[in-house]
């Protein structure tokens, strides 16, 4: 049996039971009690435990269950691309805001160059605003170019 260093090299070493080789040929003494680890998912009683359960927020199902828009978690999201680089919030705002009341819009820009990506998307509170946006919209000019506007979810595809 190896000995480590400091030890006196004199004095034998039995193994017993609770004596384990470590990976450099050496004695380590193991114990019985289990690592520590990081993160989660580890500790089964605790995920019993959570509050949450595995129950999600979630949005009602269609009555139909038939494909066609979808609402998200907070609103109705319209998908407006072809939107110029030089546009901005209030360009895009003044062109919707005439369908219906505008809960939230994201203009997305490019990091590099600071333009618009080309796209927005835009939430509704309600269906009807939504739906009137995208017949009215699909199809117009703003700063020169045209805008496709459609429903940025769906369940399916959309029968058009």
């Amino acid at each position: 049996v190896r000995v480590h260093p400091g030890e006196d090299e004199t004095q034998e070493h039995e193994m017993t039971d609770s004596m384990m080789m470590d990976s450099e040929g050496g004695v380590s003494q193991s114990t019985d009690a289990p690592r520590n680890r990081r993160g989660r998912g580890h500790d089964k009683e605790m995920d019993m435990d959570d509050d949450r359960g595995g129950r999600f927020e979630s949005i009602p199902e269609n009555d139909s269950g038939a494909p066609g828009p979808a609402k998200s978690v907070e609103g109705w999201i319209v998908l407006v691309t072809g939107v110029h680089e030089e546009a901005q919030e209030d360009d895009l705002h003044e062109h919707f805001a005439d369908y219906g009341e505008i809960r939230n819009m994201h203009l997305n820009l490019d990091r590099r160059t600071g333009f618009v990506k080309g796209y927005a998307l835009i939430e509704y509170e309600t269906k009807k605003e939504a739906q009137a946006a995208i017949d009215a919209a699909n199809g117009s000019s703003m700063l020169d170019q045209t805008l496709e506007v459609s429903f940025a979810f769906s369940k399916g595809p959309i029968n058009k």
